[in-house]
């Protein structure tokens, strides 16, 4: 009869530490936990287990985190348990001593899991099980609304994250009754989806705060309003494939302005910014899946960009070529359409209004001809009939001028990484 391997969790904040309580049960690992470092070792010597996980702050000083590893070394029980550590980012001479003092595998955060957990199940001799299946998981909240978009597929571990990092979103921003739109046009869900789909929204109503009317579902696929409207613990959750509709539904001004930021920070970025030490999503593929500039990857893509504004052209022409990116620029956006140039272009990025054709034209017309090319909106247009009826002709994103050269990098490699 094999014997249970045990864990012991030190200095955990409350999110990671439930997720790491239910990941080791479903494992059928025990864990245990202490909240103080120097606590901890007492704890060690006692229930002598087969690992020790170490979460540092950014907050610990270095001398009180150095001054705990050499008391753990010093003592001959506690220094023969195997430790490992997740941390800030430090430079290579400090995990350096950090090995010294015994840690075996220092973890960067934000932890990439898979590497983790195939680490932990090394060193208790306990293979983890991993979905490896590739999925763009991205959370961000702008006011009481929290966007969370998911592309390419549903993986079960980023599905398992998500309700802790929801959970912890909604805490640290002390939001009350919290309004969910579910962003999974990218995805085309059948039967074989069935479960990952149940877990999904398990996890995204398991908040006591999430009210299923204030969740709101985007999707392309009739498999999901089935599940959703045919499921009872699903009642008063809406589907939609008409963004307008949902943004009629939930935002509560008539501000141009209030809309448009909404619309434009609802993939970019997490408006309020990130916690300290937070919980996220992240496997060791998704460094090139999320957040290498495309021009680092094998496959060198080619940008567009449509402006009559030939200072903005330069710019963005100058800031796409240093990501790595092929990138031209077009005055003429009637030219540019009618000669179905796009047809060369992983990506256009274009301006609402221009001589000749406007954005809506140049959209229509795109459309027509069956054009499966991203169009990202760049315009210093805020009206709110104007963004939505963008995204309506099937504009990607629409983003508000001015903004740093950066972030429309960043923004192209996320959109041209969930097409691939």
């Amino acid at each position: 009869m094999l014997t249970m391997k045990t864990v012991l969790v030190v200095d955990a904040s409350p999110i990671f530490a439930e997720f790491l309580k239910d990941k080791f049960a479903s494992e059928k690992i025990e864990v245990h936990f202490v909240q103080d470092k120097f606590d901890s070792i007492p704890k060690m010597i006692s229930l002598f287990p087969d690992l020790v996980i170490v979460d540092i702050n950014e907050s610990d000083p270095l001398d009180y985190i150095l001054d705990f590893l050499k008391k753990v070394k010093a003592d001959p029980n506690a220094s023969r348990i195997p430790m490992i550590a997740a941390g800030p980012l430090v430079e290579k001479t400090m995990i350096g001593v950090y090995a010294k003092l015994g840690i075996l595998k220092y973890f960067m955060k934000p932890i990439k899991f898979d590497i983790f957990f195939e680490s932990i199940g090394k060193i208790l001799q306990v293979p983890f099980s991993m979905d490896q299946t590739p999925c763009i998981l991205e959370l961000h909240r702008n006011d009481n609304i929290i966007f969370i978009e998911i592309a390419r597929g549903l993986n079960r571990e980023k599905l398992f994250l998500l309700r802790y990092k929801l959970s912890e979103m909604i805490t640290q921003s002390n939001l009350e009754s919290p309004k969910i739109i579910l962003m999974m046009t990218d995805l085309d869900l059948t039967f074989v989806d069935g479960l990952n789909l149940e877990l999904l929204l398990n996890n995204v109503i398991s908040g006591s705060r999430v009210k299923n009317s204030n969740i709101y579902i985007l999707s392309l696929s009739s498999f999901v309003r089935e599940l959703v409207y045919g499921h009872p613990e699903y009642t008063g959750i809406q589907v939609s494939t008409d963004i307008s509709q949902v943004l009629n539904s939930i935002v509560e001004t008539s501000s141009a302005k209030q809309v448009s930021d909404i619309v434009t920070d609802r993939i970019l970025q997490d408006s309020q910014g990130r916690e300290s030490g937070s919980l996220e999503m992240r496997f060791s593929q998704d460094v090139t899946e999320e957040h290498t500039p495309l021009g680092k990857l094998k496959e060198v893509k080619k940008i567009a960009i449509l402006d009559d504004d030939a200072v903005i052209i330069d710019l963005l022409k100058n800031a796409f070529s240093q990501a790595g990116y092929l990138c031209d620029g077009y005055t003429n956006p009637a030219e540019f359409i009618d000669y179905k140039t796009y047809a060369n272009y992983s990506l256009v990025i274009m301006d609402m209004y221009m001589p000749e054709m406007t954005g809506f034209d140049a959209l229509k017309k795109m459309s027509e001809q069956k054009n499966k090319v991203p169009v990202v909106i760049y315009s210093q247009i805020t009206k709110r009939e104007v963004i939505i009826r963008a995204l309506q002709l099937g504009a990607k994103q629409y983003l508000v001028k001015p903004q740093k050269p950066e972030v429309l990098v960043n923004k192209v490699g996320e959109i041209l990484n969930a097409t691939k």
